[in-house]
C-alpha cells in the first residue's frame, strides 16, 4: 500500500513510517521540513495523490485558544484533497476522553478534529491514546517550583510512544473503523504518585507536594484520561523508565 504520513518526521510519524516500510509497504514522510505545509495546503495534493490511505499525526503548534483553528485548516485542506485523490482511508491519533475536558482548549480543538473527520467525504479510523510516557517528564515538571513540585491526584495510563506506533500502523493497513479504538498502557496511577515513582527511577531528588489544583492535568475531572476497557498495550511505565 501507499501510504502518506502526514507529521511523519515527528515522535509517532517517524516510527510509523519505519513500521510500514519494514512491512513491506511504501510509507512517505510529509512535513514543513518536506515542503509540505497543510495550512496554506503548499504540497499538499503531491503528498495525498496516489495515497491508498493518509495518516495524519500533525499537531498543532500551540495548545491555547489558537489551535481550533490550526486542526480547523489543516482537516479542511487534507480532505480536500484526500476526497480529489480517492484516498480509501484517513486515519488520525487523538486522545482518550477527548470529548470530556471542555474546560481545555486544546482537547476542545482535538474533538474538532475528529468531527471534520467524521463528517468528511474519505472513510476514516480514530485510535485515541493515552498520555505518551515521552511526555510524562515534562507534564510532572510543569508545576515545578524550586525543589518541590505540585501535582494533582487526576489519575493517567501512561502509554509508550513505540506502543503508539505500532497500532497506528496496524490501523492503517486494515479496514477503516468509521469510529473510534481507544488504546492505553496497563497500568493507572495517580499522577502525584506517578510523579514520585519518576523521580525515584532517575534519581531526582525534588518532592512532590499533592495539591489537585496544581498544573495543566488539574482540570481533568475524574478519570476521563483513563480507560480500563481500552486495548491495552504491553510497556508497562516501570520498565519504560529502566
Amino acid at each position: 500500500m501507499n501510504i502518506a504520513v502526514i507529521g511523519g518526521t515527528g515522535l509517532i510519524g517517524s516510527q510509523v513510517v519505519k513500521n510500514l516500510d519494514a512491512a513491506g509497504h511504501s510509507a512517505t514522510p510529509h512535513s514543513l521540513s518536506t515542503g509540505v505545509d497543510i495550512i496554506s495546503g503548499q504540497g499538499l495534493d503531491e503528498a495525498v495523490g496516489g495515497a491508498d490511505v493518509v495518516v495524519n499525526l500533525a499537531n498543532s503548534p500551540t495548545f491555547d485558544a489558537s489551535s481550533p483553528e490550526f486542526f480547523r485548516t489543516s482537516m479542511d485542506n487534507l480532505l480536500a484533497a484526500s476526497g480529489k485523490a480517492n484516498v480509501q482511508h484517513f486515519v488520525v491519533l487523538s486522545i482518550v476522553g477527548v470529548d470530556k475536558v471542555p474546560a481545555m482548549d486544546y482537547y476542545r480543538a482535538k474533538v474538532l478534529q475528529e468531527d471534520l473527520l467524521k463528517a468528511g467525504p474519505v472513510p476514516y479510523s480514530i485510535v485515541r491514546a493515552t498520555q505518551f510516557m515521552e511526555f510524562m517528564d515534562a507534564v510532572i515538571s510543569s508545576s515545578a517550583d524550586g525543589d518541590t513540585v505540585r501535582l494533582p491526584r487526576t489519575p493517567v495510563q501512561p502509554i509508550a510512544a513505540a506502543d503508539v506506533a505500532a497500532i497506528v500502523s496496524e490501523v492503517a493497513v486494515g479496514d477503516a473503523l468509521n469510529g473510534v479504538l481507544e488504546i492505553a498502557g496497563p497500568d493507572i496511577y495517580p499522577l502525584d504518585e506517578l510523579g514520585r515513582l519518576t523521580f525515584t527511577a532517575k534519581g531526582d531528588t525534588r518532592s512532590v507536594v499533592t495539591d489537585d489544583a496544581a498544573g495543566m492535568l488539574a482540570a481533568v475531572p475524574g478519570d476521563v484520561l483513563t480507560n480500563a476497557g481500552a486495548r491495552l498495550a504491553p510497556t508497562h511505565y516501570t520498565d519504560w523508565l529502566a
